[in-house]
């Protein structure tokens, strides 16, 4: 679920809640008078119904029939709950001066609309019922809770060198691999135009000739020494890799027996560092060409067990660990600022004052 909030200082916030209060009126408010079109409040700041009901309608909005009784008020709860927690960290981030900066929201809004036109990107936050402001309060949320997280938690974490030789002796039969493994990329070109695709020319084709010429002029800049992961990033049509300049990771070679013959052909010929060329990928029942692509393969790992003083090894052991240890410091940390703020939960009084009535 996304939440949104303005952030810009801890006065700025109070007036705005305090506003939205006053203009919200809805059935089955709470009864105290202070607390009126309030859902809840943490640490005696107010979260107003009007945005438990927003993203209980955005949630809801795309489902065939939306939720009635005890599941409405199930989404309903969850959905506060979010909302308490993250108005929690918040007044954390006030206090440690950890507050997202306009420079700080701009600069991730510029990310998310680099793919798309201005029309496109407007047209998106249209089908999501979002204003650009709604956009940029939940961006400042999600920034400041980072900053909060990197500073109380991330920061704070290390991994010696023993930590890491310990758990490879404790787990040494999981860096024995049983199989080659194959670190591949790949650049897509369908000859229909996929809604889903966004790369950063938002550059689709719309026909199979179209896209012929396209694969070509595609592997025309690769062989004239432009980088494979830029190219994939700018024109890949394959929604799952070209964000990421058309990275697969790394596959075991009995996965290849799953993918296209052409393309499994073309990769047991390559060698590390090197691109296949323009593959056909055709629809197995008609045997029609559904697009093209150029596979990489970036590396391989051949069969057998990897030792400790490999790098690649000592990484994967630390960002493994690292990342087990954040886990768990941040689901304690959580704990922990929950139970230092005080939670008024009217909805969930509600919820409990009328079971059992009709």
């Amino acid at each position: 679920m996304n939440v949104r909030f303005s952030f810009r200082s801890a006065a700025s916030m109070l007036v705005t809640l305090a506003a939205a209060v006053a203009m919200i009126s809805l059935g089955g408010c709470p009864k105290r008078g202070s607390d009126q079109g309030a859902a809840a409040k943490v640490n005696g700041r107010k979260i107003p119904r009007a945005d438990v009901e927003k993203y209980f309608n955005n949630q809801t909005a795309a489902s065939p029939q939306k939720p009635e009784g005890e599941q409405a008020s199930s989404l309903r709860l969850s959905i506060l709950k979010e909302l308490i927690d993250n108005e929690i960290m918040l007044q954390r981030a006030e206090k440690l001066g950890l507050l997202a900066t306009d420079e700080e929201v701009d600069s991730k809004i510029n990310e998310l609309k680099a793919p798309y036109t201005e029309e496109q990107f407007q047209q998106r936050l249209k089908d999501k019922n979002l204003a650009m402001d709604d956009l940029k309060r939940e961006m400042r949320r999600n920034l400041t809770v980072d900053k909060v997280i990197n500073k109380e938690i991330t920061s704070k974490i290390t991994v010696t060198d023993a930590d890491i030789s310990n758990y490879y002796n404790q787990h040494k039969s999981e860096f024995n691999l049983i199989e080659p493994q194959y670190h591949l990329a790949r650049i897509i070109v369908t000859t229909q135009p996929n809604p889903q695709v966004h790369n950063l020319k938002n550059d689709k084709v719309q026909s199979a000739a179209a896209a012929k010429s396209k694969i070509q002029q595609l592997i025309n800049r690769l062989d004239s020494g432009e980088d494979f992961p830029t190219v994939a990033m700018n024109y890949s049509e394959d929604p799952d890799t070209s964000g990421n300049g058309g990275d697969l990771g790394f596959l075991p070679e009995a996965s290849l027996k799953n993918t296209d013959p052409a393309t499994r052909e073309a990769v047991l010929k390559l060698v590390p560092g090197r691109y296949s060329g323009v593959i056909a990928l055709m629809l197995p029942q008609t045997k029609q060409v559904a697009g093209y692509e150029i596979v990489k393969l970036i590396a391989k790992e051949p069969a057998g067990q990897r030792d400790l003083n490999d790098p690649r090894v000592q990484q994967s052991i630390r960002e493994q660990l690292r990342q087990r240890r954040e886990q768990l410091l941040k689901a304690a940390y959580y704990e922990v600022v929950r139970d230092q703020a005080k939670v008024e939960n009217f909805l969930a009084e509600e919820i409990l004052k009328n079971t059992g009535q009709k």
